[in-house]
C-alpha cells in the first residue's frame, strides 16, 4: 500500500489526521523539519520544509494520498513574510509535488477564516467573501493559499478543500491560539471576555472529516468541518463546569479590548516578545465566526461531537500533561 503524506503531523490537527490514517491501516509519511523532535508518531519521517520545494517533492514521491495540514498559525508575527512563504509558497510547493507524484487525492486544510460570515446568521461555503474581508496576515495568507488550491483543482489536480473551525482537544502541544485561550482560562488569566463567538470542533472529529473528504469529497469543493456555534461567554461557562473554576463575569467593551491590544501589540513590536492579546485577534473578535457544516454532513457523512466534548478533551489533556 502506498503511504499517505501528511504535512504538519508533528502539530495539533496534523497529528490527529495522521492518527486517523494509522487507525485505518494506512502507512503515513510525515514531512517534519526535525525528525529527532518527533517521538510519538508511528510514521515514516521525511525531513524537509514547506519552503524547500525539493524536500517537499522528495517527501511526496510514491505517495498516493496527500494531506496538506501544515500552516504557520499565529495571530502575530514579527516578520509577516515568513508566514506567506510557509502558507502560500509552501502550499504551492505541495500542490506541485502532488502533481509530479501523480497523487490520487489531495486534501488541503484551509480555515474557517476563509468563509464569509453573515451578521446575525450562519455562513457557509457559498457565502460571498473576498480577500478584502480577510483580517490579519494569517487569514490573508490562508486565503491566497486556498486560491492556489482551487486553481490547481481547476487545472485537473484532484484537490478537496476542508475549512476547519476552531479545533480543541487533546495533544495541543504548542498550543494553538484556541488552546491558548483554554489554557489561560485554566490558569486563571481570563478576568473578562468580549462579546464574540466561535464554532468549536474536536480536533479528532476534524481529522475524521479530512478522511471523509478524501473518500467522498468532490475535487474543487470546500467543506466546513465544524460543530457548535457558541459565544465566548458560553465557552467559558462550559470550561467552568468542566474545570471547576469560576467563569469571568465582566464583559469588556470591544473598544477597550482594541485599545489594550493595540498597546500590547506595540510593545511586542518593540521587544519582539509575542503579545498576550494580538491586535488581529481582537479585530477578528468583532464578528461572530458562526458557520453551518451542513454540506459536510450531507456529502461526507460528517458527524462531529458537541463542543463540550472537545473542551473536555482539551481540559483533561492540559491537566494530565502539566500545562496548568
Amino acid at each position: 500500500m502506498k503511504p499517505a503524506l501528511v504535512t504538519g503531523a508533528s502539530g495539533f490537527l496534523g497529528w490527529h489526521v495522521a492518527q486517523a490514517l494509522l487507525r485505518r491501516g494506512i502507512p503515513v509519511r510525515a514531512l517534519v523539519r526535525n525528525p529527532k523532535a518527533v517521538s510519538d508518531l508511528d510514521a515514516e519521517l521525511a525531513a524537509g520544509d514547506l519552503r524547500d520545494a525539493e524536500s517537499v517533492r522528495r517527501a511526496a514521491e510514491g505517495c498516493g494520498l496527500i494531506f496538506h495540514v501544515a500552516a504557520d498559525y499565529r495571530l502575530w508575527v514579527p516578520h509577516p513574510q515568513e508566514m506567506y512563504d510557509s502558507n502560500v509558497g509552501g502550499t504551492r510547493n505541495v500542490l506541485e509535488a502532488a502533481r509530479r507524484a501523480g497523487a490520487e487525492r489531495v486534501v488541503y486544510t484551509s480555515t474557517v477564516g476563509c468563509i464569509g460570515f453573515v451578521p446575525g446568521g450562519l455562513g457557509d461555503e457559498c457565502t460571498p467573501v473576498s480577500f478584502a474581508d480577510m483580517t490579519g496576515h494569517y487569514k490573508k495568507s490562508k486565503w491566497l493559499a486556498e486560491q492556489a488550491a482551487l486553481e490547481a483543482a481547476r487545472a485537473g489536480l484532484p484537490v478537496v478543500i476542508v475549512n476547519p473551525t476552531a479545533p480543541a482537544g487533546a495533544h495541543d502541544v504548542k498550543p494553538t491560539p484556541t488552546g491558548r485561550t483554554i489554557l489561560d482560562f485554566l490558569r486563571g488569566r481570563m478576568p473578562a471576555y468580549v462579546d464574540t463567538g466561535l464554532n468549536i470542533v474536536d480536533a479528532a472529529d476534524a481529522a475524521e472529516g479530512h478522511w471523509l473528504a478524501c473518500e467522498h469529497g468532490r475535487p474543487g469543493e470546500r467543506y466546513i468541518l465544524g460543530s457548535e456555534n457558541l459565544t465566548l461567554k458560553q465557552i467559558f461557562d462550559l470550561l467552568s463546569s468542566l474545570a471547576g473554576r469560576p467563569a469571568p463575569r465582566v464583559r469588556l467593551p470591544w473598544s477597550v479590548a482594541f485599545a489594550a491590544a493595540a498597546v500590547d501589540t506595540l510593545r511586542a513590536r518593540i521587544t519582539g516578545s509575542p503579545p498576550r492579546a494580538p491586535l488581529d485577534a481582537v479585530r477578528m473578535a468583532r464578528k461572530k465566526m458562526w458557520v453551518a457544516h451542513a454540506k459536510a454532513e450531507r456529502e461526507l457523512g460528517f458527524r462531529p461531537a458537541p463542543a463540550a466534548t472537545a473542551l473536555r478533551h482539551a481540559v483533561e489533556w492540559f491537566q494530565a500533561h502539566g500545562y496548568c
